[in-house]
């Protein structure tokens, strides 16, 4: 299986398109990128900081023409200006213009580099050099190996165990071309490209080393993913004239609807992953620009993100990360591919997890039964047929039917139809069609304020099929109808859920009264947790000082009481916690603290939030972390709660979106006075983890002793 992890915001474009981004290059570490925007700009990036280290730009006038790339061997950055001066400079070097450049004969086509190899130079009649040996003679003469009418389409250089091996495409009058570059021994090879019916020729390239072979995949307007394998070594000495045939074969047909692709983009990412971006989801309506995960293998979707603004068929991959630019904006969005099988392709397997704990077992079917239809023996269970199951399968409707039948069915028909649909349909047929359905109820509840199939929704989250980008609406009409056990399973189940929609669910949940909620059926676990929770508190101060044992008086760095509850006549005391807010308005909040998010993305969307709602939420939030700091939390069983990282992290996203309002209202003084104990707390706990953790790693590069014997005792003391 692949999966997608939140994204976050890596910089801002200059300019939209293709223009904006010209490459994104890795730099020294596995988390530094290179990114040359607008052909005049150059940026080092620290990807997991989001922060920019170094930047630099040429003078107006000049133009890159190949980006820049980080030659590892010299430790050196090199570009390419208006076609032919190559420039060469380091890091401490703060202007372009005085580092060392060079002109050569022939115009760049591009410098490629990979870490521990010296970078190549393609220029753009075809001919190829090595960086070093074209500097120590700038002027030398370039052959040109491609006719006049020639050009270069792509290129890439592939690192395979025992040399590079550079690989560029051509286009000549509609007729394509794929030449591969060796080294050692030196040969260039010429195949022709094929085209798909239509004559068209792919819109991406992609090449990847792999079991000792170059894989190449190239993406065709219509949809078709081809891959030709190529071997890392020479098979003779070839010229540029002889023409090989390239053999390939389809690897995935993607859903194209109408139309055809004009910038997509698919790269490798395994034997058996392809991540394409430009491509539409196949529940998802025209118009929306995604990021998909596919098995190459079984031909499933694996993962699958909406992206806003306009995607313009470019992406890279570098260290578990894929860089997609979109709109103004270039994205991070890490990912995982596990070992596929076909298993795990078709969701045969259910990895059991705590919440489906008490829920009975999972029964996975024999091969038999997924190859030839045969009927599973499970040992153990019964074998005779269940009726109903029998009946739902038969008569199951296909989603094109039951699509139909939900613009003129009653409720109770939805609801009914909906059950054997999921119920008596394969789970390929499920993950693909349960989009489309769930938008189909959605429309139909926006049109028809009479109809609300509460149940149905519920039905279709519990197959784990359904996310936010799949079916956009859904959570906003479960907020519209204040249906707050369905915005709790939406708020567990979709792990895609933009910060706008975040916010939204907070606000609304701050805003309702606790009686109204107290009738709502939520799910069991979270209102256990509230419970036990507020309930820790109450205990006697027989309990508080058994076996000897009483609570310390607290002092100056105590944050769990109130500077007004301290007199000069009197001592400290700890008073008793109360929650500020319902056993049903918490759960809910606590679901919201565990969404996944982006700092900078929501943070300007909580400024929409009143001074009210903020000084409650606040106000919870304290009352989570002195509950966590009793370890209150620690005694109770609960399958979801919020982490103490989690709590701290949106009290400080709070004060710093509201914190000119925080100091001016006079309600929120005591409030903050005691959120500044909180912090200076937090960060004496963690000065005091940071000098742990520096005394075991001075630990752990002390040499041993090897004079010991075999019994020995040695003291070491941690400043």
């Amino acid at each position: 299986m692949a999966a997608l992890y939140e994204s976050y915001t890596l910089c801002a474009l200059s300019e939209p398109g293709p223009s904006g981004t010209r490459t994104v290059e890795p730099d020294q570490g596995r988390d530094r990128v290179i990114i040359t925007q607008s052909g005049r700009a150059i940026t080092v990036y620290q990807v997991s900081d989001q922060k920019p280290l170094c930047s630099w730009m040429v003078k107006q006038g000049q133009c890159i023409t190949s980006p820049a790339v980080y030659n590892s061997q010299a430790k050196e950055y090199v570009m390419v200006t208006d076609e032919k001066v190559i420039r060469v400079w380091k890091d401490e070097d703060i202007s372009i213009e005085k580092a060392f450049k060079a002109t050569v004969s022939g115009d760049v086509h591009r410098i490629h580099s990979v870490p521990g190899q010296e970078p190549v130079v393609l220029f753009r009649r075809g001919a190829v050099r090595h960086l070093d040996s074209l500097l120590a003679a700038p002027q030398q003469p370039i052959e040109e190996l491609l006719s006049e009418e020639e050009q270069i389409r792509w290129s890439a250089v592939v690192q395979t165990e025992q040399q590079l091996v550079l690989l560029f495409s051509t286009e000549q009058r509609g007729e394509h071309h794929l030449y591969v570059q060796r080294f050692s021994p030196n040969s260039l090879v010429k195949h022709k490209l094929r085209t798909d019916s239509k004559n068209s020729a792919p819109v991406s390239f992609a090449a990847a080393h792999r079991d000792g072979n170059i894989h190449l995949i190239y993406l065709f307007p219509s949809g078709s993913v081809y891959e030709s394998v190529l071997p890392a070594r020479s098979g003779g000495s070839s010229g540029s004239e002889t023409l090989l045939p390239l053999l390939c074969s389809l690897l995935l047909q993607l859903p194209v609807p109408e139309g055809e692709l004009t910038s997509a983009s698919a790269l490798p990412l395994d034997e058996a992953h392809v991540a394409v971006v430009g491509v539409p989801h196949p529940s998802a309506g025209a118009g929306k620009d995604y990021l998909c995960l596919w098995n190459t293998h079984f031909q499933t979707l694996q993962a699958s993100r909406e992206l806003s603004a306009k995607i313009y068929g470019q992406m890279w991959c570098y260290s578990g990360k894929l860089f997609v630019p979109h709109g103004k904006t270039l994205s991070v969005i890490p990912f995982e591919c596990q070992a596929s099988s076909l298993a795990t392709a078709i969701g045969k397997l259910k990895h059991t997890s705590g919440t489906n704990e008490g829920k009975g077992p999972t029964l996975v079917p024999s091969w038999n039964t997924v190859l030839h239809g045969d009927q599973p023996q499970t040992e153990g269970v019964t074998t005779r047929k269940n009726p109903t199951l029998k009946k739902n399968q038969a008569s199951c409707p296909t989603a094109e039917q039951l699509i139909e039948n939900i613009k003129v069915c009653s409720v109770e028909e939805v609801q009914e139809q909906v059950e054997m649909f999921v119920c008596g349909s394969e789970p390929d047929v499920l993950q693909l069609a349960v989009g489309s359905v769930a938008s189909e109820v959605v429309t139909r509840c926006q049109t028809d304020p009479d109809f609300y199939p509460q149940s149905t929704f519920t039905q279709l989250l519990e197959t784990h099929y359904l996310c936010h980008s799949v079916c956009p609406d859904l959570l906003t009409l479960a907020l519209e109808k204040k249906d707050f056990r369905l915005c709790q399973l939406c708020l567990q189940l979709f792990h895609d859920l933009p910060e706008a929609v975040t916010c939204v669910c907070l606000q609304t949940i701050l805003s309702v009264q606790d009686s109204e909620l107290e009738s709502v059926d939520l799910e069991e676990d979270s209102l256990l947790f509230m419970k036990a929770l507020s309930q820790t508190d109450e205990r006697s101060d027989e309990d508080k000082g058994q076996n000897g044992f009483s609570a310390p008086v607290v002092d100056e760095e105590s944050c769990d009481v109130a500077p007004e509850s301290q007199t000069k006549d009197t001592k400290p005391v700890r008073h008793r916690l109360f929650c500020p807010v319902g056993i049903h308005k918490g759960a809910l909040l606590n679901e919201v603290l565990q969404t996944s998010y982006s700092d900078n993305l929501l943070l300007p969307h909580l400024k929409d939030l009143s001074v009210s709602q903020v000084i409650l939420f606040l106000q919870y939030l304290r009352f989570l972390y002195l509950k966590y700091s009793q370890d209150a939390h620690s005694h109770i069983h609960a399958l979801r709660m919020p982490a103490i990282a989690q709590i701290m992290d949106w009290v400080c996203l709070l004060l710093d979106a509201h914190f000119t309002v925080l100091a001016l209202a006079p309600e929120a003084k005591g409030l903050v006075f005691s959120l500044h104990k909180i912090v200076r707390s937090q960060m004496k706990l963690y000065a005091e983890l940071g000098k742990i953790e520096g005394s075991l790693e001075l630990l752990k590069k002390s040499k041993w002793s090897t004079e010991t014997s075999q019994y020995s005792i040695e003291v070491i003391e941690l400043f």
